[in-house]
C-alpha cells in the first residue's frame, strides 16, 4: 500500500482508539460512581482500555514511528472530541429573573 494511504489510516485508527479509550473512561466515570464496588469497574476499565490501545498502536505501528505518531495525533484529538461531546450542557441563566442583592 502507499505510505501516505497507510498513515491515512493509522491517523484514522488513532482516532477510534482515543473514542474507545475516552469514550470508555467517560462511561466508566459515570457507572463507576454509582456502583458498590467502584475500584472494580476503574481498575478492570483501566486495564482493558490501556490493554487495547496498546495493542492498536503495535499494530498499527508495524515498525514505523512515523505511523505511530500519525496515531497518536488522531488519539489527541479524538480526546477533544470525546471532551466536546460528553460536556455537560450549560445552563442558561433566566434573563427576566431579578437579581437580589441583599437577603430578605
Amino acid at each position: 500500500m502507499n505510505e501516505t494511504l497507510m498513515r491515512v489510516v493509522a491517523g484514522t485508527v488513532g482516532l477510534g482508539l482515543g473514542a474507545v479509550f475516552f469514550g470508555g473512561l467517560w462511561w466508566t466515570v459515570r457507572r463507576g460512581v454509582s456502583s458498590p464496588r467502584p475500584a472494580l469497574w476503574f481498575v478492570g476499565s483501566m486495564v482493558l482500555r490501556t490493554g487495547i490501545v496498546l495493542a492498536g498502536f503495535y499494530l498499527v505501528g508495524g515498525g514505523q514511528w512515523q505511523r505511530v505518531v500519525v496515531c497518536l495525533l488522531g488519539f489527541v484529538i479524538a480526546r477533544f472530541l470525546v471532551m466536546r461531546l460528553t460536556r455537560e450542557p450549560l445552563e442558561i441563566p433566566n434573563s427576566h429573573a431579578k437579581e437580589v442583592g441583599h437577603a430578605p
